[in-house]
């Protein structure tokens, strides 16, 4: 009997993140009328976009133990980065060049990939803790946000069509009568989901996260497994500067701010441990859903900012608590059922 009821607490514990989704929808449904309102619908699917494509970043960090605060600054970066290419061009030698916007896009996510490049690099090689060397990155890209323009707003960034610079904005568009965020998102959760689940480099991932001492010894290049997940984290982050300019018809440095959290919570939420070695990219779409429809909801219901951040707050302890418990839960059933075999 305690062994069937193990298992229905594990079952639940798995599904968890669905089923808070459901009541969630239910609640929110009663406490405000236009909640399922398609317009309503579409504001939370372009915030879910926003917040799931730098979780399928963050999921990779966190499977293998570590963590990047460095994204929500990624997100400001790149956002200064376009904006002024696409406004100010770029000037070498008193010759002003004006890049097209793919190129655009191009160059923003290898400078998303430098940075998450650099971020891997100090974790392995100069072996800082991947809390304080994300941290850092964070201060030193919010920083380089703000000197691109002294804190000013670039706010032309629809480009011009005689300089061939023109169509950013069709990434903040709805294309039938979906943001266009969702496709970048409903893309990068496929591709995400085949590297993590059918490839080798995916089970590389998670063999460092479950045990990087075993994975060294087994021949895995644990350091290069390190450096492609915060590659990954950065590459998500820019593709999020990119589309929330876009949206907002303008670039600002201080866009992203705190979305790192936001990543955190929903990677959380969705089953990934912060111990490492587990996690799976559904689980992170779901928890995205989950942030957004909080976030949203609780704007419609007239909750005070303050009180949204604190209850985002205890979002993230209770899932973490979660975790842990499942975990124990999990080493639990998994001793007994050693036992029985002997």
């Amino acid at each position: 009997m305690k062994k069937n009821n193990n298992q229905l607490l594990m079952t639940l514990l798995k599904g968890r993140t669905f089923i808070v989704l459901i009541i969630l929808v239910i609640f929110f449904s009663f406490a405000s009328s236009s909640f399922l309102q398609p317009s309503t619908l579409t504001m939370v699917a372009k915030h879910v976009a926003l917040y799931g494509i730098l979780a399928l970043g963050m999921t990779f960090v966190i499977i293998t133990g570590g963590i990047d605060l460095s994204v929500g600054s990624v997100v400001g970066l790149v956002g200064m980065l376009a904006g002024g290419l696409i406004q100010e061009g770029l000037t070498i030698g008193g010759k002003t060049i004006y890049f097209s916007v793919p190129a655009i896009i191009v160059i923003m996510l290898l400078t998303g990939c430098l940075i998450g490049l650099i971020n891997g690099l100090i974790v392995t090689k100069l072996n800082v803790a991947a809390f304080i060397a994300t941290l850092g990155t964070m201060y030193v890209c919010r920083g380089l946000a703000n000197l691109r323009s002294n804190g000013a707003t670039f706010s032309k960034i629809a480009g011009y069509e005689g300089l061939g610079n023109v169509g950013l904005k069709a990434l903040g568009t709805n294309w039938l009568n979906i943001p266009a965020g969702v496709y970048v998102f409903a893309v990068l959760a496929v591709l995400a989901a085949i590297l993590l689940k059918r490839t080798s480099v995916g089970w590389h991932i998670l063999a460092v996260g479950g045990n990087e001492k075993s994975a060294r010894l087994s021949g895995i290049k644990a350091d290069r497994v390190k450096i492609l997940v915060y590659m990954i984290s950065g590459f998500c982050a820019a593709w999020i500067g990119l589309i929330n300019t876009a949206q907002l018809s303008a670039a600002h440095p201080a866009s992203g701010d705190g979305w790192e959290m936001n990543a955190i919570a929903a990677t959380v939420l969705g089953g990934t441990s912060m111990a490492g070695g587990s996690g799976t990219i559904v689980g992170t779409i779901v928890g995205a859903f989950v942030i957004g429809v909080i976030n949203d909801g609780m704007t419609m219901c007239g909750v005070s900012e303050f009180w949204q951040k604190i209850i985002r707050g205890v979002v993230i302890i209770l899932a973490v608590v979660i975790d842990q418990t499942q975990r124990n839960l999990q080493n639990k059933m998994a001793l007994q059922a050693r036992n029985e075999a002997k």
